[in-house]
């Protein structure tokens, strides 16, 4: 049971990164896709109806964990008490940035919004992508399973490390390089005309870097994390998920040259879920792994919940989950289409 409940985070998280990261990716690139307020009205009327309930797929993901995996949610929320103020901070900036724009009618304050709404769309992009890089190195877990971290320390990787140093700070470009093509895709498949063009020009720009951060990232993590390749040499099948993310960053740009703009957005998304996918899938059964000593990790067994819990929270889960998919399904088939003027159709 406690590894059913594992997948099902996964692919949680991997919904959230998905979905609400085209969101950030089409905040990061609007400054440089849209010129005047018109054209980032159109942009960010692309994500408009679904912003906010692409986040969903966060609180859910956290309140799992909570209850599948009790000492995780607790070691974790304490040890990265700071980063995930920062984070609280940066989701409610973005809120602002989105929604007060439309009620002012004020150049000077349509450009504090739009700035507001880049700044906190890169950053969270970062800050998402380093946390993903603390889980893969690991952190300083104690025998009784938490952990404290300075937001940096030497910005080297040794038993002892701060949230950002050079491996997590590489994830977190990593990140915000792939969430910005998925954006520019995002945005490219949902406009017409010139915003359409440069988020073309856009993802075409920064796709060699998402293909040479990819190549660093991977071989930057079986350096820092060695074991990472173990499951796959036990489970050869596992060899499918760098085979997809090596064939979804090959189509990217081919869509793209053929004008399939939907076709590259679903590709970065492949990408980002075989990234997530192989993260995990490399990790199990480890949760969060200790840089102090192997035995402190946690892992699916020593942080997980009782069995009756775990039986009883799958049903309410997939009475939730039936629930959520009926309603992305209707919001996104009612919002199809492209943007154009005032309207979308």
């Amino acid at each position: 049971m406690e590894t059913l409940w594992f997948i099902l985070v996964a692919l949680m998280l991997t919904a959230y990164v998905v979905l609400d990261g085209f969101d950030l990716g089409a905040g990061v690139i609007s400054l440089f896709v849209a010129k005047g307020h018109g054209e980032r009205s159109i942009v960010l009327r692309t994500i408009g109806p679904v912003w906010d309930g692409n986040e969903v797929w966060l609180l859910a993901s956290g309140g799992a964990l909570y209850f599948a995996f009790p000492m995780l949610y607790a070691s974790g929320f304490s040890g990265f008490y700071l980063p995930l103020m920062i984070v609280l901070w940066l989701l409610m900036l973005r809120g602002i940035g989105i929604e007060l724009r439309s009620h002012v009618q004020d150049p000077l304050w349509w450009s504090a919004f739009d700035f507001i709404f880049f700044a906190s769309s890169l950053l969270l992009a970062v800050f998402f992508g380093a946390a993903i890089g603390n889980v893969m190195r690991g952190v300083p877990l104690g025998p009784d399973g938490y952990f404290f971290e300075a937001l940096w320390t030497n910005f080297r990787v040794g038993p002892n490390p701060g949230i950002l140093d050079w491996y997590t700070t590489m994830t977190g470009l990593l990140a915000l390089v792939a969430l910005s093509v998925h954006g520019a895709h995002y945005v490219a498949a949902k406009t017409e005309g010139t915003i359409n063009s440069r988020s073309r020009r856009c993802a075409a720009i920064a796709w060699p870097v998402l293909v040479a951060l990819t190549i660093a990232s991977l071989i930057a993590t079986v350096s820092v994390r060695p074991l990472v390749l173990e499951n796959f040499r036990l489970h050869p099948w596992g060899w499918i998920i760098p085979i997809v993310v090596a064939g979804a960053l090959i189509m990217m740009p081919v869509w793209l040259s053929r004008g399939r703009d939907s076709a590259a957005f679903l590709s970065s998304a492949a990408y980002l879920a075989g990234m997530l996918g192989g993260a995990a899938f490399a990790s199990y059964p480890v949760l969060l792994s200790a840089t102090t000593d192997p035995s402190y990790s946690l892992t699916i067994y020593n942080a997980r919940t009782g069995d009756y819990s775990l039986r009883v929270g799958l049903i309410w889960w997939i009475a939730g989950i039936v629930l959520a998919i009926g309603y992305f399904t209707f919001v996104y088939a009612a919002f199809r289409g492209k943007v154009r003027g005032e309207r979308i159709l």
